[in-house]
């Protein structure tokens, strides 16, 4: 009994103490978890230089100021102008309201406080429906307009046809409801039999661009597909070619049908072979849900997230940012995307503006859909799409997020939260390091420490992710990445001349992506030259053995002087060190130069003989030199993609003229050359099995490096704070190497909740 009480006692005893025990673990932890402390919110160090309040000269339109110009321009009323989002194509209707940007001379001499401040003003592009053109103005002085200017004539020299215009989200919503009424009611028995339409379900549409084949021509090929997600890989062998041309809807017409690769002149003809049994019928089933983006396995880690222990080294304030030994402005311009004004390393301006210009890809296909579609995404909007970024995936989780506001092809202006990010990023390999094993030891080495700024676009099936980075070491990166969804056909007899089936009767089609970059590079001033540089092998006799010859590499040097030469196109050999050089010298006796480093994996341009080539002429150059004119302010056009044949801007005249870009016949100011490179990069895209259920960035981009060379006269990087050097007996010494005092000064990142309005904004048609 006595035993059996101790035992028991004794049971109850380490159970207490088990349970105090463990309770006083916790509380350790706990206070010990309390005592990492929270990261700084603020730097440790406050940013070098100072924010300029004279970047605002290149800052989009505010929200008010949009709403001040739309109501200025609707309070015209002469122009008889509507603002309604789903105005009819026989309306005036206020399509676009974007900043105009300055004149290039004025806002430099603002810049640069030898002038004063350049007029603030917007373009407004109106599609007049009632007299069947499309007229540009410039409106302004802002805020508070009170005078508008018919620019049209004076910057495409030529009067801009209603056929050239955008299809509009009222044009779009008409279109629906056309083929709602011309086709799915009189093909039910069809639609049901083949793609499970009714009442409760529906196809969608996707259209080819370019609408025709000729100026004035506005037939599009709409094809069908699964109404689910990633309808882009969901074809189902349905296309209509409809004849939208007429400003009045009543007489827009169906022109041909295709079902199954096999063609009809009405939706009337095809539904009478069908029901007679003379075609090759689809027969519904069930597809899987293989273009779904939905995680397939339960999430069980966190991926690796990035923090700042001593605070953000960067800083934003409105449209300007500091880094480290960089400044620079930003813009997101609607149409055309990213831009940065004004960008310096040291204090010295490199280049004035670095912007993207336009997104284009060719298509192949055996079917109309795709088979004629040339997309130039500029003509949509680039920028228009740029929705809200997922932070922690589309950005670091603790990137600074930018929200803007945009009007286009709506009735008020639109605000996109989160749109732009910008984050310092450590690409997680050094920027430079050695290790030195002979005669010393020693190791020094600096992390890749860049900043990162970044939006991406959703136009349509593909997502552009574009990048602009600056390095410690002087070099800017302007880079593009693709993913999203590619375009699909209905695979039918010929198909696989065109691309890869990649799922059951499913064609990925082949196809190109070109994009274009505007570079205005300033290179210690505006008074610029284009030199290339490159090797050869020389048999040279050797000075100590003359009888003796070997092939040595040589630097080859030369300087292009005229427009044409400094156009290098694709499919040639070019030089491979490309430089926009100052003639002042470095330390050293060689011009102070920035390289242009283009990456590109670009299929063939379109061959010119192509009568859509003009609108995307810039693709034939892999980098064309051109002098700088006010006029020549874009290589492409909103118009580029609806009169592809006749287009607005016509890049390959910007060189036709083959203007000198040598300043040594010019030695007045007023006759300076000053400079801008246009690249183009990109790739080819064979889509393949693994493009579903959609395209990963890996790969898939491309874009151009500035570095400098003989700019400076060492690597500036060397004066970074982030270097590390290491000797022998000192490895865990803090005073060169701040990696060894990490784990004393550890903390606890202070990160924002997650949230997410990427869906405000979104087109709606009804």
């Amino acid at each position: 009994m006595v035993a059996n009480r101790l035992h028991s006692c004794l049971k109850w005893t380490l159970a207490i103490v088990g349970v105090v025990s463990l309770t006083m673990n916790i509380v350790f932890l706990c206070m010990s978890s309390e005592k990492a402390p929270r990261c700084a919110v603020k730097p440790r160090f406050p940013p070098k230089g100072k924010h300029d309040a004279r970047s605002m000269v290149f800052a989009d339109l505010t929200r008010d100021e949009y709403t001040q110009v739309r109501d200025f321009m609707l309070g015209q009323k002469s122009l008889d102008l509507t603002n309604d989002a789903l105005a009819k194509p026989s309306q005036n209707f206020l399509f676009l309201i974007e900043l105009s940007l300055p004149k290039k001379k004025d806002a430099l001499g603002y810049l640069d406080q030898k002038s004063t401040k350049p007029s603030r003003e917007a373009t407004v592009v109106v599609f007049h429906g009632a007299n069947g053109q499309i007229i540009e103005y410039v409106v302004g002085p802002l805020p508070n307009p009170t005078n508008f200017t018919d620019v049209t004539q004076k910057r495409y020299n030529k009067t801009l046809p209603i056929s050239a215009r955008t299809v509009t989200i009222g044009e779009y919503a008409l279109l629906f409801k056309f083929t709602r009424a011309q086709v799915y009611s009189k093909l039910p028995k069809l639609l049901k039999e083949s793609f499970d339409v009714d009442k409760d379900k529906t196809i969608n549409e996707f259209e080819q661009m370019p609408r025709g084949v000729k100026s004035g021509d506005r037939i599009t090929w709409i094809s069908f597909f699964r109404d689910m997600s990633g309808m882009y890989i969901h074809p189902v062998g349905l296309e209509v070619q409809v004849k939208h041309q007429s400003l009045n809807e009543s007489e827009w017409t169906v022109e041909r049908v295709l079902y199954n690769g096999q063609y009809f002149n009405t939706v009337e003809d095809l539904r009478a072979q069908y029901e007679a049994g003379n075609v090759s019928k689809i027969v519904y089933k069930e597809t899987p849900d293989y273009g779904s983006l939905k995680p397939k396995v339960r999430p069980l880690q966190v991926p690796p997230l990035q923090y700042y222990p001593e605070g953000k080294r960067f800083s934003v304030e409105n449209n300007h940012v500091l880094y480290l030994d960089w400044s620079f402005a930003f813009g997101l311009s609607s149409l055309t995307g990213m831009r940065a004004f004004d960008v310096r390393f040291k204090g010295e301006r490199i280049v004035y503006e670095l912007s993207v210009q336009e997104a284009m890809s060719v298509y192949g296909s055996v079917t109309p859909g795709m088979a004629l579609t040339k997309f130039l995404d500029s003509s949509i909007g680039i920028g228009r799409f740029a929705h809200e970024l997922a932070r922690g995936v589309d950005c670091p989780y603790d990137a600074t997020y930018i929200t803007t506001h945009r009007y286009m092809d709506v009735s008020a202006p639109v605000r996109y939260k989160n749109s732009i990010c910008v984050f310092e990023h450590n690409t997680g390999q050094p920027l430079r390091r050695h290790f030195s094993d002979f005669f010393s030891n020693s190791y020094g080495g600096l992390v890749n420490s860049a900043l990162v700024f970044r939006t991406i676009t959703a136009i349509g099936n593909y997502d552009y992710m574009w990048d602009f980075v600056f390095y410690q070491n002087g070099a800017l990166e302007a880079k593009v990445h693709a993913t999203g969804y590619m375009s699909t056909s209905y695979l039918v007899k010929g198909s696989k001349k065109y691309g890869h089936q990649v799922a059951d009767n499913v064609l990925g089609n082949i196809h190109t992506h070109f994009v274009n970059f505007k570079v205005d590079m300033d290179v210690l001033g505006v008074k610029n030259v284009f030199l290339t540089k490159d090797m050869k092998y020389t048999n040279v006799s050797m000075p100590w053995n003359p009888s003796h010859y070997a092939m040595v590499p040589q630097l080859v040097e030369e300087q292009l002087t005229t427009e044409k030469a400094a156009a290098l196109r694709y499919g040639t050999v070019t030089p491979r060190y490309l430089h926009v050089a100052s003639r002042a010298l470095n330390r050293w006796g060689h011009e102070r130069s920035y390289r242009l480093q283009v990456t590109t994996f670009a299929g063939d341009p379109l061959p010119e003989s192509a009568p859509e080539e003009k609108a995307m002429s810039w693709s034939r150059y892999k980098v064309a030199i051109t002098k700088h004119k006010d006029a020549e302010q874009t290589s492409s056009s909103l118009y580029s993609q609806n009169d592809i044949w006749s287009p607005a801007v016509d890049f390959s005249k910007y060189i036709a003229d083959n203007e000198s870009i040598d300043n040594e016949k010019h030695s007045t100011l007023s006759l300076t050359q000053d400079l801008v490179a246009w690249i183009t990069t990109g790739f080819l895209h064979i889509p393949h099995a693994e493009d579903v259920p959609n395209t990963v960035t890996v790969g898939n981009g491309g874009g151009v490096l500035l570095r400098p060379h003989n700019y400076f006269d060492v690597d500036p990087s060397s004066e970074s704070p982030d270097a590390v050097y290491i000797k022998p007996r000192s490895e865990q010494s803090c005073d060169t190497n701040r990696m060894a005092c990490l784990a004393q000064e550890s903390c606890s990142p202070v990160r924002e909740p997650f949230t997410y309005n990427g869906f405000e904004g979104v087109m709606k048609f009804d």
